[in-house]
């Protein structure tokens, strides 16, 4: 049974390669519902049309409405302890039972627990805690933060940057696909300054004596002629991913302390042992003065972010900065509590460390160097391989991407592809060796019959 696209031929996200699948990939269980989705959500870049169902996501694996399995390894970014851990549905039945809701002027023992344990485990002086629902918020929460201690409004941030889809968070982030649709002028004083991209850099194989770092002295240069940034936003590392030079960290630290700025580290997508630490910003040995995560904090199950602020910047008492519905919810803060537990009793961030390196030294070995692979990079089991048309000349090769993508979808692996043409593998971080290379093996495979 084919699946009739309802969507016209120019639409971004129906390109060649992705109407085939549909038409010739989707069940007869799987194209109704398909056709019904269509119908009733607001089309949008990015997921829309839809690559398929899900009927069943448990572990690493998730399963459409006609039988059909895949490995995730894009999750969206939640599933550090896979699908349905069986600790944390038990975890949130049990407060289901317990307590299901607190009006936000209440505190409760789960909230309260789970603000200790973050403050715990973020590094030094971070145990300055609010709960929002998402990412997005956090980041808000923490920039609102940031224009009370300061008495300043300006940022600065990154151009490619991902920092939420909110109106501010937006503003201070730097794709396109969630800046270029606004009409009018976005937040006021969002600055933004070019990317680290080591890859492409002249001075990428010199060391770091010979780099200069450039990027960095690039952010301390605005810092001192705007004069009046409240703070510098920025992802540690790249969830495409993109990993900064040695020292980059360090100079931007330096920077915000000469001029006055403070450093929020989004670590949304790479908290909670992403990158084979518990937080990105630890591989760089600097401290920020406000980290926010979120997205795997929930477990893969319900939604909950936070913003963790220096103990010195609780400045906000006189005024409302989050006071968000579900601020303390006792059910989505027991499944954050309880994937940290998790995440630290099974050892999970050493595991991360121990099998990214594993995987990039086998991705390097078996297609690193295919004309068509550009650059395999990562931390952690967080990796990238950039897929290009000419390996010199570094020309993304987005079709061929896109090609690969779809090839491995149809073997049972699925993934993301960001800014076009990389490949972005980011599995669940309980996955076992056996499936690991069985993922890998699919990739491997399809970028050498797409190599020719």
């Amino acid at each position: 049974m084919s699946f009739v696209i309802n969507h016209t031929e120019g639409e971004p996200n129906t390109s060649a390669a992705r109407r085939d699948w549909l038409r010739n990939s989707i069940g007869p269980q799987s194209a109704p519902l398909l056709a019904r989705d269509s119908e009733v959500f607001l089309h949008q870049a990015l997921s829309t049309p839809c690559v398929s169902t899900i009927a069943k996501a448990e572990g690493i694996w998730i399963e459409d409405m006609d039988g059909r399995r895949y490995m995730d390894f894009h999750g969206n970014s939640v599933h550090h302890i896979g699908y349905g851990h069986p600790r944390l549905v038990a975890a949130i039945k049990a407060q289901l039972d317990d307590l299901s809701f607190a009006p936000r002027r209440f505190t409760n023992e789960p909230a309260v627990e789970l603000a200790e344990k973050l403050g715990q485990i973020a590094p030094g002086d971070l145990n300055k805690v609010l709960f929002t629902t998402g990412g997005s918020d956090a980041n808000e929460v923490a920039l609102k933060i940031a224009r009370a201690a300061t008495g300043r409004f300006k940022t600065v941030s990154f151009w490619d940057a991902y920092h939420g889809a909110g109106f501010g968070a937006a503003s201070v982030g730097g794709e396109a696909t969630f800046r270029s649709h606004i009409a009018g002028p976005l937040m006021p004083g969002a600055e933004h300054v070019a990317p680290f991209a080591c890859y492409r850099c002249p001075y990428n194989h010199a060391g770091p004596e010979v780099c200069g770092l450039a990027c960095a002295q690039m952010v301390d240069y605005v810092l001192g002629r705007e004069g009046d940034v409240a703070a510098v936003i920025a992802e540690p590392m790249r969830a495409v991913p993109y990993v900064p030079p040695p020292g980059f960290w360090q100079a931007v630290r330096e920077a915000c302390n000469r001029h006055g700025a403070l450093l929020i580290m989004d670590e949304i997508p790479t908290g909670l042992g992403k990158t084979g630490r518990m937080f990105a910003i630890e591989h760089d040995e600097i401290l920020p003065d406000i980290i926010t995560m979120g997205k795997a904090l929930g477990g893969g199950v319900l939604p909950i972010a936070a913003c963790i602020a220096n103990k010195n910047l609780d400045v906000c008492g006189d005024f409302a900065i989050g006071h968000y519905t579900h601020e303390k919810n006792p059910v989505t803060a027991r499944a954050a509590l309880t994937t940290i537990e998790i995440i630290e009793d099974e050892d999970l961030v050493a595991r991360s460390a121990h099998l990214g390196e594993y995987a990039m030294q086998r991705l390097k070995a078996e297609i690193g160097d295919l004309s068509i692979v550009g650059d395999i990079r990562g931390r952690g089991l967080l990796l990238g391989i950039e897929i290009v048309n000419n390996a010199v000349e570094k020309v993304p090769g987005r079709e061929c991407a896109e090609r690969i993508y779809y090839s491995c979808l149809s073997s049972g692996l699925s993934f993301k592809i960001s800014q076009g043409c990389v490949l972005t593998l980011s599995p669940p971080l309980t996955i076992g060796r056996e499936d690991l290379d069985k993922a890998l093996a699919i990739i491997e495979n399809a970028i050498r019959n797409e190599a020719g």
